[in-house]
């Protein structure tokens, strides 16, 4: 099973998501904003603080995504521009 290994939120609620392959992959989380406990993550602040732990991408308020939803729902992106979240915030 794929696990998260690195998360870098991006722009447009999208996640570059580094997995344990190897492979980077970008997941749209915009689709999940309007589901239950997820529309806290309309919140931008709260959404750039994406961090990995247990091998998923989580935020505060114990918010996660499932590894399989985020490779399964995922695009692989060959050339990732590595954004920090400071970026993301301008």
């Amino acid at each position: 099973m794929e696990s998260v290994v690195r998360v870098v939120p991006r722009e447009n609620y999208q996640l570059e998501i580094e997995f344990n392959t190897g492979e980077v992959r970008l997941f749209d989380v915009r689709p999940y904003l309007d589901k239950g406990v997820f529309n806290q993550l309309k919140d931008r602040t709260l959404f750039a603080q994406a961090y990995v732990a247990l091998d998923t991408v989580c935020w505060p308020n114990d918010l996660d995504i499932a590894p399989e939803t985020l490779y399964v729902k995922s695009v692989p992106i060959s050339s990732a521009v590595h954004e920090s979240p400071a970026d993301y915030r301008k």
